[in-house]
């Protein structure tokens, strides 16, 4: 499953729509969420799974995929929610593939697959705490028909609960190449971001941090008015995640190289999605390297190699 139908630069997703039902008395209610078409393999109906004693109990069990033995989680426990009896009948598992992390989620129902523009999705923040979901868990939220709120979970926080994954931020000293001057990381997350940009500090850049990629342009144009094409001496390399409320990576990347004034600055991908078609969108994006997050060796190996072939120039 994939969304080659879209045009890099288009600031447009496609998300799978799926359902969680909720059961609160005698009332049932429908929560409406979404997963980033990218990340998602293919959907099947729920398997025979090998239960795992001592696990928590949204762990559903294991089940092999074509010689690939995946772990299902229930979204529904998971997020705390009492589930109607009736809905195994339409019941799917969603595998996806993110931060080269193969894991299966249990749906109450599968839906549709929705384009949306990035411009039309709220950042977490949007949400407060009388909505009844923790917005540390929503990366974003958009409004769909019948004045209904699609929600955009952050799927990669069950997997780092499950410890299936963790960031690998350790690396010799020694190997890390030094640099001086500015770089940019643009994140939506605050966590990565502060990864990045600590991977960055210890190499020896003064780092300069947006949201997305509206507020990257923002900040882009500000340094201009400073440096003027200096800029492209002063910035040595800009760090962009791919999937931003607002404006997304490959969307930022091609306002970038449409200006005359910033095209050479080179901009590296750090993104969760790990599939090989988003790094050739990556590519025809203008971007100089794809990095899945965050292995630090490979980063710093990366970084060092787009700066250096840039100061030649």
């Amino acid at each position: 499953m994939d969304d080659k139908s879209l045009k890099v630069g288009s600031n447009e997703m496609e998300l799978v729509d799926f359902r969680i039902f909720k059961q609160e008395n005698d009332s049932v209610y429908e929560g409406i969420y979404g997963v980033n078409v990218s990340k998602v393999r293919e959907i099947i109906k729920i398997p025979h799974l090998t239960e795992l004693p001592g696990t928590p109990d949204f762990i559903e069990g294991i089940f092999d995929l074509r010689e690939v033995v995946i772990p299902v989680v229930n979204l529904a426990k998971w997020m705390g929610v009492q589930a109607p009896d009736n809905v195994q009948e339409t019941s799917r598992v969603i595998i996806t593939e993110f931060n080269n992390v193969l894991i299966g989620f249990v749906v109450h129902e599968a839906k549709r697959i929705r384009r949306i523009s990035w411009g039309d999705i709220e950042p977490a923040s949007f949400m407060n705490s009388s909505s009844g979901m923790d917005s540390s868990k929503i990366t974003g939220v958009t409004k769909i028909e019948d004045e209904n709120v699609l929600l955009i979970l952050d799927l990669e926080s069950v997997v780092q609960e499950l410890g299936l994954y963790e960031p690998e931020t350790d690396t010799e000293p020694e190997k890390i190449e030094k640099f001086s001057g500015l770089a940019m990381v643009l994140d939506d997350s605050t966590t990565a971001r502060k990864i990045v940009k600590d991977a960055l500090q210890k190499m020896g850049f003064h780092v300069i941090e947006a949201m997305d990629g509206e507020e990257g342009l923002e900040k882009l144009n500000d340094l201009y008015e400073t440096y003027g094409d200096e800029l492209v001496d002063k910035l040595k390399i800009i760090i962009s995640d791919v999937e931003m409320p607002k404006m997304d990576g490959f969307h930022f990347a091609a306002k970038v190289k449409d200006d005359e004034r910033l095209k050479n600055l080179p901009i590296v991908f750090n993104s969760s999605i790990s599939d090989h078609f988003s790094e050739g969108r990556g590519e025809e994006a203008g971007g100089e390297a794809y990095l899945v997050k965050f292995q630090a060796s490979s980063f710093y190996d990366e970084v060092s190699r787009v700066v250096n072939a840039h100061m030649k120039k």
